[in-house]
Parts: C-alpha cells; sequence; structure tokens
C-alpha cells in the first residue's frame, strides 16, 4: 500500500507573483487548473481554465471584461521540479500575449470551454474538454457536451473535432444513472491513463464534482471516432458508455491518471468534494480495485483548493509532483507529495 508521507508547496506558477511572472509577460493575471501532459516532443503541455488578465477582481474568477479567455496553454521544459514548472511558451495571440487556443459554440447556450485532459500519439496532440452549458450551485454545472480538440504541431494550433463529440442529452441515463452519477452522461470529463496493450485508456465522470470514474479504451487511430470506443461493464467490455460501472467510486473530480513505475501501480488524484481534500488512490489495474485514498492536501490547509494534475516526468521515484488551485487567489501552485 502506498502511503502519503507529506505534500509540500514549492511554488507558485501562474499569476505575477509566480516563477513564470504570467501577468507581465503573458497577461494570465488570474487563471486554475494547469493540467499537465506530455507533448511527445521533449515538453510537456499545460492547460488552464478560465483566465483573466488586467482588471480581475482580486479573488475568484473575474468579470468577462477582465480580458476572459475561456483556456489557455503553455510548455514547459524544465526537468528539475523542485525549482518549479516554468513556461517556455503560451499558445499566443497577436500581440504575443496567451490566446484562447479552443473558441466558444456559437451553436448552443455555452458559458465557457473547459479543458479537462490532454495526451500526445503518434505525433498529435488530444485535447479533452467540456461545454459548460451552466453553472449551478458550488461543485454542480450542466455541459453541453464532452468532446477532442487536437494539434499536429506541438500546440501552436489546435482544430475541434467534427466528430468526437460525446453530448449530455437525453433521458436513458436519467433512471439509471442520476443517482449514482448526477451529471449525466459518464464522460463528459475524463483523465487520459495512456496506451496500455495498444490502445488508449481514459477514466470519466459526468459534469460536476459528485460523479464515480469509468473507464474507457480505444485505439489510437480512432480516438476521433466515439462509435471506436469501448467501455468497462464490470465484467468486459461495452460500446455503450451508459453500461459502463463505476471502477472509481464517487465523489471524482479533476481527475489525473498515470502509471507509477516506481511503485508499480496505478494513481489516480482528484478532488474529493466530500472530504475537501486532493487524494491518491491507486490500483494494480485500471479495472480496480481501487484503494478509498489518502490525503495528498487538505482545505483545512488550503481551502476551497481543486484540481490535482500530475506531473508526467514525475512518475518514476518515491515522490509526485502535482498542480493544485485555491479559488480564492485563483492561480495555480506546484506540490510535491513524498510517498513510501
Amino acid at each position: 500500500m502506498v502511503r502519503v508521507l507529506g505534500a509540500t508547496r514549492l511554488t507558485r506558477i501562474t499569476g505575477e507573483d509566480s516563477v513564470n511572472r504570467t501577468a507581465s509577460r503573458f497577461g494570465i493575471t488570474a487563471t486554475d487548473l494547469g493540467i499537465l501532459w506530455d507533448d511527445g516532443r521533449g515538453g510537456v503541455l499545460v492547460a488552464f481554465g478560465d483566465t483573466y488578465g488586467e482588471g480581475w477582481g482580486g479573488h475568484g474568477a473575474g468579470p468577462k471584461h477582465a480580458d476572459w479567455r475561456f483556456n489557455v496553454i503553455a510548455r514547459s521544459t524544465n526537468t528539475d521540479l523542485d525549482a518549479g514548472l516554468k513556461f517556455d511558451w503560451v499558445f499566443p495571440r497577436d500581440d504575443g500575449t496567451a490566446g484562447q487556443c479552443l473558441p466558444g459554440d456559437p451553436g448552443c447556450r455555452e458559458h465557457t470551454v473547459i479543458p479537462t485532459a490532454g495526451i500526445a500519439v503518434g505525433g498529435r496532440n488530444y485535447l479533452h474538454y467540456m461545454s459548460v452549458r451552466r453553472w449551478g450551485m458550488p461543485g454542480v454545472w450542466h455541459t453541453n457536451y464532452g468532446a477532442l480538440a487536437y494539434s499536429d504541431d506541438g500546440g501552436l494550433t489546435w482544430a475541434k473535432s467534427t466528430t468526437a463529440v460525446w453530448p449530455n442529452r437525453g433521458q436513458r441515463w436519467w433512471s439509471r444513472l442520476r443517482r449514482r452519477n448526477p451529471g449525466g452522461h459518464p464522460f463528459q470529463m475524463i483523465g487520459f491513463a495512456g496506451v496500455v496493450d495498444g490502445r488508449v485508456h481514459l477514466l470519466g465522470t459526468p459534469s460536476g464534482r459528485f460523479g464515480a470514474g469509468h473507464l474507457a479504451r480505444v485505439d489510437a487511430d480512432g480516438l476521433l471516432e466515439p462509435a471506436a470506443y469501448e467501455y468497462w461493464t464490470g465484467t468486459g467490455w461495452s460500446s455503450d458508455a451508459y453500461a459502463a460501472e463505476p471502477v472509481l467510486s464517487a465523489p471524482v473530480a479533476e481527475l489525473s491518471v498515470q502509471f507509477n513505475s516506481h511503485f508499480g501501480e496505478w494513481f489516480a488524484v482528484h478532488l474529493d468534494e466530500h472530504r475537501a481534500a486532493i487524494v491518491l488512490r491507486t490500483a494494480p489495474e485500471l479495472t480496480g480495485p481501487w484503494t478509498d485514498g489518502e490525503v495528498l492536501v487538505s482545505g483545512a490547509q488550503y481551502p476551497a483548493l481543486y484540481g490535482g494534475y500530475q506531473h508526467p516526468w514525475s512518475a518514476d521515484g518515491p515522490a509526485i509532483h502535482f498542480t493544485l488551485t485555491q479559488w480564492g487567489p485563483y492561480n495555480v501552485d506546484l506540490f510535491r507529495a513524498d510517498l513510501a
């Protein structure tokens, strides 16, 4: 069993008081999430959610007029993670500051477009995102769909797929999944686990922070084809996403999954809203059984925390590095957790 010895806040990575001075360099005064993945080109891409510049209010998400961008992306190549996560560049707009990489969808009622996971496969980078229809009470929101975008130039340009879309609509799930997965379709937010036995594997949750985690897989060349996906039912694989049975018990939010070669276990890091903590859960296989989770960082110490995205270059030693956001400062920090 993997034990958490303690977690240390290393440095802030966004905001003007961060190691990256993102306000003056990139026009990023405040942002959240910090989703990390290896870009397959010697670097790590980092995706952020709602981002604000000049005029940010100083607490939580800012007003629309504060240079609001739905999402931004940065790239990092430094390997000394204890010194912080340092950005080489950001996805730019005309003035050189951070631009919005994924546009909105004029075809539906939509509040924002939030990244949830990324992966590089076969020279192409894929970014999963959710189209947020509306925000509800704390920890609850409603999506139009979850979908994939892709980049063939290392993250410098992105295109939304017209086929890789998982709508969050219909009534089939209502009686079967509402109690188990408030938020609807079980793959509105995901965490890519990587390639296992020649297939890309991922864990998904419904929108919001109170659902369970489900497992899916797909051939690498079928990532943009929803019909190519298979979903774990507890005893086998099905082409029906609604047939998926949970492998991670609720509540699961802001999920990050990778294999840790040092411990020989799968690691899932996520927000547990009931415990108000970022937790680490481990399993010998993606199908489980998964542990109930050890607390990495508590909300008692870092109030209104969320996120918890593992650095892909921190999975081969007795410590992991991960990003964490607090709502109040509305910026992202880098943490290290020492394990045994």
